[in-house]
């Protein structure tokens, strides 16, 4: 698609700081307005829907949706809308999961400063950002036949990484059962399958597994 100008970007990101750090990089650039910022998954998917967004930055670790799910919710119903994945972790798996989703790069916060800006440039004229360190990693976690079995026996679905997210943080049944508008009963057998299918005991175990897979952040 053409290179527009200015570039309209919207910021998904539950940390104000992290937000006021992207705008504060951004907004000096003359390509780049900053038009929207939310601090949720389902917030970003809803904002960019209104149809004026090209760029949507999604930090991987956000309530309702993660940015991962909010990029390939977004892939699925506006895929002209670019999305650049933003996360404490630079591990190949995590920059893998973002292609799978459909994100047109990945940006490592620890160097966000720098690299943000060439990121959003590069998603919009449909050039992936990937860093070279992560390459060889990424290569694997896409190719390796045994981690991709690994992967889908163990795949939560949507829901089940929803309300996973939501146990790690310390939220009970009831409070899950709130948020997600449904019975105590489906978010009790949610746990049971996250459990079954992850092989975990506990909460501290799923905690784990949430840190480790970018769901949230330590």
């Amino acid at each position: 698609m053409p290179v527009p100008f200015p570039m309209r970007i919207l910021i998904a990101d539950d940390h104000a700081v992290v937000r006021s750090g992207l705008r504060h990089v951004l907004e000096h650039e003359p390509d780049l307005k900053i038009v929207a910022e939310v601090d949720n998954g389902a917030d970003a998917v809803e904002r960019c829907m209104q149809g004026d967004i090209h760029l949507a930055i999604l930090d991987i670790a956000m309530p309702r949706l993660t940015g991962l799910q909010a990029a390939q919710e977004l892939s699925r119903r506006a895929p002209h809308i670019r999305t650049l994945i933003l996360s404490m972790h630079d591990r190949g798996q995590y920059v893998a999961e973002a292609v799978v989703a459909g994100a047109s790069g990945y940006v490592a916060k620890r160097a966000a400063d720098k690299d943000i800006v060439d990121a959003c440039r590069a998603a919009i004229r449909g050039e992936p950002f990937v860093y070279p360190s992560t390459l060889s990693e990424l290569s694997g976690e896409i190719l390796d036949p045994t981690r991709k079995a690994e992967s889908l026996e163990r795949s939560l679905t949507p829901r089940e990484t929803e309300v996973a997210k939501l146990v790690a943080e310390g939220h009970s049944s009831q409070e899950i059962a709130d948020t997600l508008v449904v019975s105590i009963k489906t978010v009790e057998t949610h746990r049971a399958n996250i459990h079954r299918k992850l092989k975990i005991r506990d909460r501290v175990e799923l905690t784990r597994y949430a840190i480790r897979e970018g769901l949230i952040e330590p």
